[in-house]
């Protein structure tokens, strides 16, 4: 991610990081820390890593894709967040928000092409 203000990074001395690995790649940990910041339709936008979560996450990313898949994380995305690497040793947060679109039914958005109570009454009866 190209960042043109830093103020938009986390400071990692102040904010706690939220999950620690100790040698491998946890999509559970993850998937279940997504899940608790999200609320009411919106979700997190950005997954804040450190170098050695960024390499834990290549890794496991290479096991999957090959490893020429995953030479860099700039512009990848992880379960629905942009991986943002941060120049700190070790660090995970998930930050930012977007809100999900709620699918319509697009009948439901319809304008009606004939009114119901002047229908009924030209309607013809046996």
């Amino acid at each position: 991610m190209k960042v043109e203000n830093s103020n938009m990074l986390p400071d990692t001395s102040s904010v706690a990081s939220e999950l620690t690995f100790e040698d491998s790649w946890d999509s559970t940990a993850v998937s279940g820390l997504i899940r608790s910041k999200c609320s009411f339709g919106e979700t997190p936008a950005f997954l804040f890593l450190g170098r050695k979560e960024t390499e834990l996450l290549r890794e496991h990313l290479a096991s999957a894709f090959g490893r020429e898949s995953v030479i860099t994380l700039h512009d990848s995305y992880f379960m629905g967040l942009e991986v943002v690497e941060l120049n700190c040793d070790s660090f995970v947060h998930v930050a930012g928000r977007k809100t999900s679109r709620v699918l319509q039914d697009p009948i439901a958005r319809r304008p009606e092409w004939r009114d119901r109570q002047t229908d009924a009454l030209w309607g013809l009866r046996l």
